[in-house]
């Protein structure tokens, strides 16, 4: 599997107030691909990161709409997963991958 590959699963991480308060206890919070499954999820970050997962929680964020200026503005849903890694070990999203 190529390092192109396991990247296709991961669009980004979400920092965020609420993620980065929650990184605390050993979570990190990415967007991903609405197909995304939690056990190719898994996989990937292992291999991507060189960490041990144990948990993925997935959240499917639905469309809305907003009004902004006294227009409606639609705003896009997306997938975000929540990662738990084992305790001690960190994903480090400053420094790039």
């Amino acid at each position: 599997m190529s390092k192109f590959h396991l990247y296709d699963k991961i669009i980004s991480p979400i920092v965020t107030e609420k993620s980065t308060k929650i990184s605390e206890h050993n979570k990190i919070v990415f967007k991903v691909p609405t197909n995304a499954d939690k056990k190719n999820l898994k996989k990937n970050i292992e291999k991507i990161f060189k960490v041990n997962v144990v948990k993925v929680n997935i959240i499917n964020k639905q469309n809305r709409t907003k009004l902004a200026r006294g227009r409606k503005v639609k705003i896009s849903g997306f997938k975000k997963a929540i990662i738990t890694l084992k305790k001690g070990q960190s994903i480090d999203l400053t420094a790039g991958i």
